[in-house]
């Protein structure tokens, strides 16, 4: 399972060291009047930047595992010059007893690209970029999701930070006991409702229109929409969703149970248990106050502890993400989404054509893998392997794209469909001629971020950015911004890109020659078999 959030991890790029912000008096910069005092940002040719916007008070001391407490105001002016500390995470290569440089349990910052000149008489269309990592690292302040080239056209950008790990999503009983009418376990979550209510309240300063928000995520990020989406307490904070990887139906990136009163088949142990197995491992026996102040007394690194949760059944590795509180995160997305009890809000949603090459699923054949589909095994061989000559690699790579990211996304479109809901679906297929010895297979996990943000030129090491390239990202990055200002991707001279419909089943492709297509989806006899497969699972866990 290390694999996991290795592969996830690999998409969120880690900055190195951002000292916390200071109180400064500085005349030179954009200055910005909040509802907390005065922002003096700073200019980048025609596009004003704010960066490491503290958006509630540093989750430390008494506060590490709680909500988000209220922001203090100050005097005089902030400097907004230099991005604030990523949340705390583990460095690479991982060290147990160390946290990646730069990077701190004081961390709920925010950063904000706008066209210069911008005021509240704008009304410029906002976008609120939800990083991804699996939930255990990455950050607001990567550069490759720098806002620059959504602000020269016309586009507020938000990037934010949440905590991560055991610090974003933890659970003990001293805790549920602990301040009973406060929300408990998904703090990550907490982080993202509190930055947008933020924006909510301060976003007009700056030229957005607080009724014009949209909030966009890959991987966890993505996953983090989805909750966004079903959360109550998200309810009004945005108007349009963009899911990038996302998943969408029940599995491992599923909430937790919080405690064995509401268990899932999922998870057979509860997250107050994973806590108090965490708390052993540091010789904290027992789970009242004094425990949780022992808790709360150990180290960032000895809390973060490598990125690891080694603390499941027998001391295996479990995923971090959500808990099923019953109070925040009240029900999965996928239960959401099969009730239509999601917002009516236009969304974009879909994945790459060769996310990850295992992980999620695993085999060590093929006859092994074709196995897992039981009575389906002719179905998935004609649909994946029809002349019998794709290897295991390939095929493992392909079923893992489809079973965790390209069918929940279709599900999740549907559910929005059947409400009369505006959804578009997406397959970002394009590889760059750079990166073709490194991704055989097709576009893998992440690989969209620079051509949606326009910022090829960020990407690390020795990739040679063609014309192609450019004009894959141009188109892309486009799309983003029409969906932001209007709801639909489509305008100017794009190629069309047809709504979904269930019947039609049509999608935009961004093909491995770089042309935006829009057609029938190439996968939807791959995407039915894995979908006949999740309803044969359910079934069977059922007893039916």
């Amino acid at each position: 399972m290390k694999k996991i959030t290795y592969l996830l991890i690999a998409t969120a790029l880690l900055l190195f060291s951002h000292p916390k912000n200071s109180i400064a008096q500085t005349m030179d910069g954009p200055l910005v009047q909040t509802m907390y005092g005065k922002l003096r940002g700073m200019k980048d040719g025609n596009v004003e930047i704010f960066k490491g916007i503290p958006f509630a008070a540093p989750p430390v001391g008494e506060f590490r595992w709680r909500p988000p407490q209220p922001l203090k105001a100050w005097e005089g002016e902030r400097e907004a010059t230099k991005f604030g500390f990523n949340c705390a995470q583990a460095g690479w290569p991982r060290k147990p007893g160390t946290i990646a440089e730069g990077s701190s349990e004081d961390c709920l910052y925010l950063n904000i690209w706008r066209p210069e000149n911008s005021n509240a008489k704008s009304k410029l269309p906002v976008m609120v970029w939800i990083h991804g990592g699996g939930f255990v690292g990455g950050s607001g302040s990567s550069m490759e999701t720098s806002g620059n080239s959504f602000a020269k056209n016309g586009v507020i950008l938000v990037t934010i930070n949440y905590r991560l790990g055991r610090l974003g999503f933890f659970a003990f009983p001293a805790l549920s006991n602990e301040h009973p009418n406060e929300f408990k376990g998904n703090y990550a979550f907490m982080d993202q409702i509190a930055a947008l209510q933020w924006i909510q309240k301060n976003i007009a300063a700056f030229g957005g229109d607080p009724k014009n928000v949209t909030i966009f995520g890959e991987s966890a990020g993505g996953v983090s929409v989805h909750s966004m989406i079903t959360i109550p307490s998200a309810k009004g904070l945005f108007h349009k969703a963009i899911l990038e990887s996302s998943g969408g139906r029940d599995g491992v990136l599923t909430g937790r149970p919080l405690n064995k009163e509401n268990a899932d088949p999922f998870y057979p142990i509860s997250a107050e248990q994973i806590g108090i197995n965490f708390a052993r491992r540091h010789g904290i026996e027992g789970t009242d106050a004094a425990a949780l102040a022992k808790l709360r007394a150990l180290t960032t690194a000895e809390v973060v502890d490598g990125g690891e949760e080694n603390d499941g059944p027998g001391g295996k590795r479990i995923y971090s993400g959500s808990i099923l509180d019953g109070k925040l995160v009240v029900e999965t997305s996928q239960s959401a989404y099969l009730a239509g009890r999601q917002p009516n809000i236009p969304i974009i949603i879909g994945s790459n054509s060769a996310e990850v090459p295992a992980g999620f699923v695993n085999a060590a054949s093929k006859d092994e893998l074709l196995s897992m589909f039981g009575s389906l095994r002719d179905e998935a061989i004609s649909a994946y392997d029809p002349q019998g000559k794709t290897g295991l690699p390939e095929l493992l790579t392909m079923v893992n794209t489809d079973k965790v990211w390209a069918e929940p996304a279709r599900f999740t479109a549907n559910a929005f469909a059947k409400k009369n809901t505006p959804a578009y679906i997406y397959l970002f297929s394009y590889v760059a001629d750079s990166l073709k010895n490194r991704m055989r297979y097709g576009a893998s996990h992440g690989s969209e971020i620079p051509y949606v943000f326009n910022t090829l030129e960020s990407r690390r090491g020795n990739i040679v950015v063609t014309s192609n390239d450019k004009e894959v990202a141009k188109v892309m990055h486009q799309y983003w911004i029409n969906f932001a200002k209007n709801g639909n991707p489509n305008g100017g001279q794009l190629p069309n890109w047809p709504a979904y419909h269930p019947s039609k089943n049509e999608l935009l492709e961004i093909q491995s020659d770089g042309k935006a297509v829009g057609k029938p989806d190439p996968k939807k006899a791959r995407l039915d078999v894995i979908e006949k497969e999740v309803k044969f699972r359910k079934l069977q866990k059922n007893g039916v």
